[in-house]
């Protein structure tokens, strides 16, 4: 009895959070890659033709935070996961303050072009879902094609490489497949520039520690990372010149960012004499890992597919902080390009992590004779969602550039004390969003 009760309660709880599916009629959708294959099905979201990057995720959920990932920019997004959208999407606003950053999710709307899944979730069910997956990309003016074989398209993916595609919808899904000249290659345009942010603004102004951020695109969980262990953060434009401010900032933190690291040439020649002339902290993850890089003298290439999941493994080749050489550290991920791996490596540097499944450079670091504090990584320590194994790499960060303050700040003949360097975080609970099953 108490068995079928506690069946029944749990039932009508799930009730009260599930909406029903849209009544709104499907249009025909085709996707078209530019190898040759088509794949068809039903549409939703918007009613709408695109072209783009096809490209594929490994993440079984947080669909809403990769899709709102400027990572993402330009791209339509293939997920391998079968069921997507069977949480709905959250009301995405926040309060702007010590904690947060103005929005739930990576930023303030859908950045991917076009979404392909096997199967959209007509109903959804989650305490903070406000609308369906299909209901937000309509809104946001994203196609979606659901129906298709998402495995077949994967492994054509992983076996031929990221390819361009069309996602044709409506009458356009009845046409023949496009010419090989007709496919539009978002990576031939600077999409860093179209999603950073054009006028500097702040962060919890009243943090204790000074951080300049290079916004190529940056999640919000990164700044919220930042923000929530006491820093004050100014973000800048990709371009804008910080060896004119660099005096008075305690760090400086390059962002994650889309497309071709090459486009962003000038931040990283910016970022070279900041790095001959600056000896403050500097980190940089995904495509600020890559302008670190080709700062210091590395080159960047594209690789065949990309890494994009939550289930990426590195290998730690040197330790930092709280990374310590010879574990493996399972991340999240998302890019397309990677440095190249030299022997001998560009003076001053080391690699600082390596890819376990493709051996691709995932890290490099400042070595501890240059005098220097510089890290970069390919992955995300903040993820928001998947593995949190090195989010303590922001209380690394945060630790030197208050270490290296309260040096400058102290007579040469008192010594530091080491409590006072990085203030306790009580209890920390790491960013998820709350939209989970």
């Amino acid at each position: 009895m108490l068995a079928r009760n506690l069946t029944r309660i749990a039932r009508l709880s799930r009730g009260f959070a599930t909406h029903a599916p849209s009544t709104s009629a499907s249009l025909p959708a085709v996707l078209h890659l530019k190898t040759g294959q088509s794949f068809s099905g039903r549409s939703f979201g918007a009613p709408r033709s695109i072209w783009g990057e096809t490209v594929f995720s490994t993440s079984i959920t947080s669909y809403t935070e990769s899709m709102t990932d400027p990572s993402y920019r330009g791209q339509i997004l293939v997920f391998t996961t079968p069921l997507i959208g069977n949480y709905g999407v959250p009301n995405n606003q926040t309060p702007v303050d010590d904690k947060d950053v103005g929005v739930v999710l990576e930023s303030e709307r859908i950045q991917c072009s076009a979404v392909v899944v096997a199967d959209v979730a007509e109903k959804f069910s989650h305490y903070t879902a406000v609308e369906s997956l299909s209901s937000w990309c309509a809104r946001n003016g994203v196609p979606g094609i659901t129906g298709v074989d998402t495995r077949a398209i994967t492994r054509l993916l992983r076996d031929q490489g990221t390819t361009l595609g069309r996602l044709a919808v409506g009458a356009d899904a009845s046409l023949s497949s496009p010419l090989a000249e007709e496919y539009w290659d978002p990576t031939t345009e600077n999409l860093v520039d179209q999603v950073s942010t054009k006028t500097p603004y702040e962060l919890n102004p009243k943090g204790d520690v000074k951080i300049a951020v290079l916004d190529f695109g940056a999640k919000a969980n990164i700044l919220r990372s930042l923000v929530r262990r006491g820093a004050a953060v100014t973000v800048l434009p990709w371009n804008f010149d910080f060896n004119k401010i660099r005096d008075q900032y305690d760090g400086l933190f390059l962002s994650n960012g889309p497309g071709d690291p090459n486009h962003c040439m000038p931040a990283a020649l910016n970022l070279r004499r900041t790095l001959q002339e600056w000896d403050k902290p500097i980190f940089g993850i995904c495509m600020g890992h890559q302008v670190i890089g080709m700062a210091a003298g590395l080159e960047a290439y594209r690789m065949t597919f990309g890494n994009r999941g939550h289930n990426q493994p590195v290998l730690a080749l040197a330790s930092s902080g709280s990374i310590k050489a010879g574990r493996v550290y399972v991340t999240s991920q998302n890019h397309q390009y990677a440095l190249k791996l030299q022997d001998p490596f560009p003076a001053g540097w080391e690699p600082f992590f390596i890819n376990c499944n493709d051996s691709s450079v995932e890290g490099i670091k400042s070595t501890a004779d240059s005098g220097k504090k510089v890290w970069g990584v390919q992955f995300h320590p903040e993820s928001a969602g998947g593995p949190l194994d090195t989010i303590e790499m922001f209380t690394d960060f945060l630790a030197e550039c208050r270490a290296h303050k309260m040096h400058l700040n102290i007579p040469r003949h008192q010594p530091m004390d080491a409590a006072k360097v990085t203030p306790s975080l009580a209890h920390e609970t790491p960013q998820r969003v709350a939209v989970a099953a």
